[in-house]
Order: C-alpha cells, then structure tokens, then sequence
C-alpha cells in the first residue's frame, strides 16, 4: 500500500482518489507518521460478521425449553427447598 505525505496528497488529489475508486487505497502520513487510511467506501475490510443464524447446525434447543426447571423454580418461589 502506497504512502504519500499531505503536500502531496492535496496536490494529486483527483489523482489519488480515481486509484481509490480502482481498489488501490492508499495511506497518507505527516511527518513520515501514518495518519490515514483512504479507500473506496464499498470496499469491504476483511470477512464480514454474520450474526444471525451463526450458529445453524452446531447448536440444538430442546422442545421443553420453556419448561426446563419450572418445578425448582415453583418450588423456590413457594419457599419449599
């Protein structure tokens, strides 16, 4: 990835943004100092994260899910132990 100071960043602006428009980012630096990272807005930065339905197959919900432990449960809250 290509580095270029700010004076000659401001000068070949055009220039420099039509490569970023091609997929070629590049990073300008002040002082040797890399301050910024530019590329095209639609560039997507390594794998995107899938949320949902990321654990498809791996994973199994019981069908009394919505039971399991209601009698300890009843029994905590009756004060029955």
């Amino acid at each position: 990835m290509q580095t270029i100071n700010i004076h000659e960043a401001k000068t070949n602006l055009s220039r420099l943004i039509e490569k970023a428009v091609k997929g070629e980012p590049f990073i300008i630096a002040k002082a040797g100092k890399p301050l910024v990272k530019v590329s095209r807005l639609d560039a997507i930065e390594g794998t995107p994260v899938k949320r949902l339905g990321f654990l498809t197959g791996q994973i199994t919900v019981p069908d009394d899910f919505d039971r399991m432990g209601s009698e300890e449960i009843e029994r905590l809250f009756e004060g029955k132990e």
